[in-house]
């Protein structure tokens, strides 16, 4: 059997501070919304910003953490694993997700002194 990979590496900006809940047991989650941005030029050679949502998810320990360290505007490098779901919202309609179950972290500290 072949083996597969489920890896993401990604860099931004958190947009909100991180926010825990506790699930059953002692289990602990945290989720955080990671802004990316990219930069390309149009047709017309106009630079454009685009600017991607990609949902964050921390357990236990790291969900600690990530409560302690993480704010809106935080400088992110994370790796992880996606992980897909889905579910009913209120008005019936089934809605599908895409997390990011994060593995390694690294917060850059950014000097707004200038």
């Amino acid at each position: 059997m072949e083996s597969a990979i489920n890896k993401v590496v990604l860099s931004g900006f958190a947009g909100a501070d991180a926010e825990v809940r506790n699930i059953s047991g002692n289990q602990r989650l945290a989720k955080v919304n990671l802004a990316v941005n990219e930069y390309y030029k149009n047709a017309s050679g106009e630079e454009v910003k685009k600017t991607n949502w990609f949902t964050l998810t921390f357990w236990n320990d790291k969900a600690d953490f990530a409560s302690a360290q993480i704010k809106k505007g935080t400088r992110l490098t994370i790796e992880g694993k996606l992980l897909s779901g889905s579910y009913v919202a209120k008005d019936g309609s089934k809605k599908f997700t895409t997390d990011i179950v994060v593995s390694e972290v690294a917060i850059k500290e950014i000097d707004l002194s200038n």
